[in-house]
């Protein structure tokens, strides 16, 4: 039976999205596992780090990576083993690739979050990406629930203050405005109590001038003297 040859693959760059997520899934599955081969045939100390296109990280190790990384950066690669890094750079880079390695995590995890590289993840990533989903969103709801209320408190608050200031100012406008009536109201009684009071004055001084003694002395004495004359014609 004559087998059938393979079709040969062109390498090149997968347009489609999708396809090239699934084609980089199983084929960074197929690299792993020739690593994990390579390092068991062969006692061979292998570690394997692979970066995703989203800059998700994926590595693996026959031992301990940071001490195969530690291992990799004591090399001399054809310099004098006198150069080598020191503990403090080789420390340094260990946990540079650290850093990295955790920066590509939450960098990816925050575009699962957004929807974005969710058609490589199984079903319990998938369910726990809901869960952290629904809780944030109840987090953000009872967050501008609560900012909501401290507003409406504030705007309550606000409002009782504006009532009793314009309350004040009503009482200060009433008093004024009576102030004003009175004022009004007054000036000509005040003035007619005045000339009343001064009638009064001039009707007192001449009550007293009539009543004076000088004058009825006066009056008194005149009338005597101009009597005495026709009492003698009479005689």
């Amino acid at each position: 039976m004559m087998k059938m040859k393979r079709k040969k693959i062109t390498i090149k760059k997968i347009d489609d999205k999708t396809a090239r997520q699934v084609t980089f899934s199983k084929r960074r599955k197929g690299l792993f596992k020739k690593a994990e081969e390579l390092s068991v045939l062969c006692d061979a100390e292998v570690g394997l780090i692979v970066f995703s296109s989203t800059g998700k990280l994926f590595d693996y190790c026959s031992t301990s990576m940071k001490d195969t990384i530690t291992r990799y950066n004591a090399q001399d690669h054809g310099i004098n083993k006198l150069n080598t890094p020191s503990q403090e750079l080789q420390l340094e880079a260990s946990n540079r690739i650290k850093l990295d390695k955790e920066i590509a995590d939450r960098t990816q995890q925050l575009k699962q979050m957004k929807g974005d590289d969710i058609e490589a993840l199984n079903l319990n990533e998938l369910q726990l990406l809901e869960k952290t989903l629904h809780i944030g969103f109840n987090r953000v709801i009872e967050t501008k629930e609560k900012r909501i209320m401290s507003e409406i408190s504030d705007l309550q608050k606000m409002e009782t203050v504006l009532k009793e200031e314009n309350k004040l100012l009503k009482h200060k406008v009433e008093v004024r405005q009576m102030i004003s009536m009175m004022s009004k109201t007054r000036c000509p009684s005040l003035i007619d109590s005045k000339i009343g009071i001064q009638e009064e004055r001039v009707s007192l001084d001449s009550i007293s001038c009539a009543s004076d003694p000088l004058f009825e002395d006066d009056y008194s004495d005149t009338s005597l003297k101009l009597g005495l004359p026709f009492s003698n014609r009479r005689c």
